[in-house]
């Protein structure tokens, strides 16, 4: 049986293969610019990013408050956020650690995001207390997740058909951006949360252009070519991926452009 602690190094392991950060890049504009005021940013707010990756939203809060935070679980990722931080001038604070076991005190921060970050980590309810932990009253979480619905949250779903399941306590990331699952998991702290939905743009040249770009530098589609070409059941899989993203597809020109649907998350102490 595996392990929580088994289960996070894989996940390091994981999101440390490939070129994030080339992901990063593609979604780094609207998933933010539709997060951020909506949730409202002020000078004085302490902010906290949790699963801050290579610094999307704590490097565009730090262009409006003074004080913010950028949380990973994967030193390699924050290298990328430190660099890009230092590149633009911008004063963000980098730390270090689990989404499940924020390391600061209680009502710390008052905003709290995660940009398609949090819904990786594996015990849902344990992140949403957490979350809540940490956010002063009067304070507001904002999150943006992959919907089940959408692109990524059905890529997952390919992944599924031939990986083998996760561990009973583990949740699956596209159920964050359900939000039936989302008020169950904020349920028993009280919180005002409203939602709304927004889309990633992608656009290549080509599907085969955008199935080389996930098989390469995303992590998790690393992970499950590495299996799977050890079973023989790569090639089947990539045709899946293939298939999905040309029913995604509404460019009529021979190239790609898919919109991937995202759910955006207040929660308001």
């Amino acid at each position: 049986m595996t392990t929580i602690t088994e289960l996070k190094d894989q996940h390091r392991g994981v999101w440390a293969s490939g070129r994030y950060a080339d992901v990063a890049e593609t979604i780094a504009d609207a998933p933010v610019a539709q997060l951020l005021p909506a949730i409202g940013i002020a000078p004085e707010h302490a902010v906290l990013d949790v699963a801050t990756g290579t610094g999307n939203v704590a490097l565009r809060a730090a262009e409006i408050s003074r004080d913010v935070t950028g949380l990973d679980l994967v030193p390699s990722l924050l290298a990328v956020a430190r660099e890009r931080a230092a590149a633009a001038g911008l004063d963000v604070h980098w730390v270090e650690g689990d989404a499940e076991a924020l390391p600061f005190g209680d009502e710390t921060f008052d905003r709290v995001l995660s940009v398609v970050g949090t819904q990786f980590a594996p015990r849902h309810q344990i992140v949403a207390d957490e979350l809540v932990r940490v956010c002063r009253p009067g304070g507001a979480i904002g999150l943006v997740n992959w919907t089940p619905e959408g692109l990524v949250g059905r890529m997952f779903g390919v992944f599924a058909k031939y990986m083998p399941p996760p561990p009973s306590w583990a949740s699956a990331p596209p159920k964050w951006g359900d939000e039936a699952h989302v008020r169950s998991l904020f349920a028993p702290h009280g919180v005002e949360l409203s939602f709304e939905r927004g889309t990633n743009p992608w656009a290549f040249p080509s599907v085969e252009d955008f199935t080389r770009f996930w098989e390469e530098r995303y992590g998790p589609t690393i992970r499950t070519k590495a299996r799977l070409e050890q079973t023989g059941e790569w090639a089947a899989c990539r045709a899946d991926l293939r298939e999905l993203f040309e029913a995604c597809n509404v460019a009529t020109d021979g190239s790609l452009h898919v919109e991937a649907e995202y759910l955006v998350t207040i929660a308001r102490r």
